[in-house]
């Protein structure tokens, strides 16, 4: 690892900006369902093509995990064997194409701190989670080969690729990483290492829970009043009368705020709480969940 780029979160806060609103599909770009020897993923083709980078997210299928974990859990922290882990994770990343020695993994904890690594840290986090990047939910580098790897259970997968430099970044945003602006972190750490311009950023918002699934108590609507410039239209009233909060829309302003062309940014609309049969859902499962994993990746020549 290179750099650990940390910044304040009042320069990440959520600020107003022209609504897309997920029911009309005004910003959706469906990704590309994939299966290869009964791994089955999704790729995002809106951000590159295969020969240009490696843009993809995980489900729950093709795995050796068992009940709640079953079947490709991603994850060394949530109590699944070790040796069933790294069975998932070797599977999964031949099935994408990526190098088990070339993967970095991050020890995430849901804050707004973003890595620049390089050679330095493949394999980080791989096999073992004691050696994974300490303490982000961010990862960027320019070194093609190089796959970032970060895991998911609801919350939100960023990922984000720089054709013009090239470089690539993924970030882990849940209500806390979002509200800390981990998506503008992601962005202004590109910009700092790589020259980055932030109108190239093709970006995509990955499967996560959604605003008709993500019911939340009056305490957060009352911490994202507090912590964000225009939350009001980030909840809304289901039928049963509790708020739901939009993830998705307040990860796109942090986008936008931080440059990123609006054209650019596209949202998959699949929602991990609805579609827990596809995807692992902490809150569908009721906290009994195995982790999904987004990863990124310049392809070597491309």
């Amino acid at each position: 690892m290179d750099e650990l780029d940390v910044r304040s979160r009042s320069s990440s806060s959520i600020e107003s900006s022209p609504r897309t609103n997920y029911r009309i599909g005004a910003a959706v770009r469906a990704p590309v369902r994939r299966e290869r020897h009964g791994i089955i993923w999704y790729a995002f083709e809106s951000l590159g093509q295969p020969g240009e980078v490696v843009a993809v997210v995980s489900t729950r299928h093709g795995g050796v995990s068992a009940g709640s974990l079953g079947s490709l859990n991603l994850s060394y922290a949530i109590g699944d064997d070790p040796e069933r882990v790294r069975e998932n994770r070797r599977r999964f990343a031949g099935a994408i194409g990526v190098e088990p020695s070339a993967v970095v993994c991050a020890a995430q904890v849901h804050g707004n701190r973003v890595a620049s690594v390089d050679e330095n840290s493949a394999g980080a986090g791989f096999d073992d989670r004691e050696t994974a990047v300490p303490d982000v939910d961010g990862l960027v580098t320019d070194r093609p080969g190089l796959a970032l790897w970060l895991g998911f259970a609801d919350c939100v997968p960023i990922l984000a690729y720089d054709p013009a430099r090239p470089a690539v970044g993924i970030a882990h945003a849940g209500w806390r990483g979002t509200l800390a602006g981990v998506a503008t972190e992601l962005v202004s750490t590109m910009v700092r290492r790589f020259g980055t311009q932030p109108a190239d950023l093709r970006v995509a918002i990955g499967p996560s829970i959604g605003p008709c699934c993500y019911t939340v108590g009056s305490d957060l609507v009352a911490t994202f009043d507090r912590g964000c410039d225009a939350s009001e239209d980030l909840f809304s009233i289901g039928a049963d009368g509790r708020q739901r909060l939009d993830l998705w829309e307040a990860n796109r302003r942090l986008l936008l705020r931080a440059g990123v062309a609006a054209e650019r940014i596209s949202s998959t609309d699949l929602c991990t709480a609805c579609r827990a049969s596809e995807f692992f859902s902490h809150r569908a499962q009721n906290g009994r969940a195995g982790r999904i994993a987004a990863v990124i990746a310049l392809r070597n020549g491309g």
